[in-house]
């Protein structure tokens, strides 16, 4: 860092650096400690909390991807309960109507006699939001949560109802058993932030999982936070400076996973038929925001942007024909378009 003027406005400019770095080194005490604490329940990998901690921090909704068993809905619950938010859960079927989210009007008896309509809460009022198989309920279905979470209010009896604040949806997706599913659509896969993809343990840590799992029961982990410090430290998130050249790369790199644009590689033009929009852009200088804090820093920086590219972009190309008929992932594209943007 360079030494401030000399004079009032050296002195102010040093105050303002000794602040900024005091509320950086909070953060990161305050992360380390949440970190600390969702180890104690989740024994997965530390990059995937990380992400989904740097998701919530950022403000955005997350997608988590693996088969039956990875500790998807463990995460979440453990995350919860450390960041002192309000938690429920809904357990996604094909026979969930959206009063079974939202919440529906029912006729009670009124306290001065007669009777009259109240609304009963659904589960989507918590903070954190567990949709365990979203890709299980109906188009319906999918559309109360949509509403819920690109608004923040869900609609029921021709009112509007405020969700707490925060409010975050973590839905969890099996991505071997297809029968009895409904693609999500792409406008509401386009409001998750990321989409986290837990892969199977290594054999260290599955033997760490089996002796904590099958052994004496641990204690539950302590509450390091609550809804108030979670939004201070949004806030926080949004004040860290984005370089100019970070924030150009990350425009360049959304871009070119559109067919027909300049710099776009050739695997986009024939794999991909629509890529991805303005909120993988947001997304990636959130995060990489996020990430610089986690970090203990006042500047994102391009490696920030690039380590959270796959999470951002997979879930937000549309593959072609062609793709699927060779086996093309939207992982394998977005690896080619994170070489073609260099910046390593």
């Amino acid at each position: 860092m360079t030494p401030p003027p000399p004079g009032p406005e050296g002195a102010a400019a040093a105050e303002d650096a000794a602040r900024l770095e005091e509320e950086a080194e909070g953060f990161q005490r305050a992360a380390a400690a949440v970190r600390a604490e969702t180890a104690r329940a989740f024994l997965g990998s530390p990059e995937v909390v990380d992400a989904v901690l740097a998701s919530i921090l950022a403000g955005g909704h997350v997608l988590l991807e693996g088969v039956p068993g990875l500790g998807k809905t463990l995460l979440v619950r453990t995350l919860a309960r450390v960041l002192g938010l309000s938690f429920s859960r809904v357990q996604c079927t094909p026979d969930l109507l959206p009063a079974d989210v939202v919440g529906t009007s029912v006729l009670l008896d009124a306290p001065g006699g007669g009777r009259e309509m109240r609304f009963q809460r659904g589960p989507v009022f918590a903070n954190l939001l567990l949709v365990d198989e979203v890709n299980r309920a109906t188009p319906k279905t999918q559309s109360a949560l949509l509403q819920a979470m690109q608004e923040g209010a869900v609609t029921a009896g021709g009112e509007t109802h405020p969700l707490p604040d925060p409010f975050l949806v973590l839905a969890t997706e099996n991505p071997v058993e297809m029968e009895g599913t409904y693609p999500l659509p792409e406008a509401e896969l386009d409001r998750f932030l990321v989409k986290v993809v837990l892969h199977p343990p290594e054999r260290e840590v599955l033997e760490e999982i089996v002796r904590a799992t099958t052994g004496a029961p641990a204690g539950e982990p302590d509450r390091v936070l609550d809804a108030g410090k979670v939004i201070a430290l949004r806030r926080l998130v949004r004040r860290v400076h984005l370089p100019a050249p970070v924030l150009r790369w990350i425009a360049d790199l959304v871009l070119s996973t559109q067919p027909g644009r300049p710099g776009a590689p050739p695997a986009v033009g024939r794999y991909v038929r629509w890529g991805a929009g303005p909120r993988a852009a947001q997304a990636l200088a959130l995060l990489s925001r996020a990430t610089a804090l986690l970090d203990g820093r006042w500047n994102a920086s391009l490696a920030d942007a690039r380590g959270h590219a796959p999470a951002v972009l997979r879930h937000r190309l549309v593959l072609s024909f062609e793709a699927e008929a060779e086996g093309v992932t939207a992982d394998a594209v977005v690896a080619r378009v994170l070489e073609a943007a260099g910046g390593r």
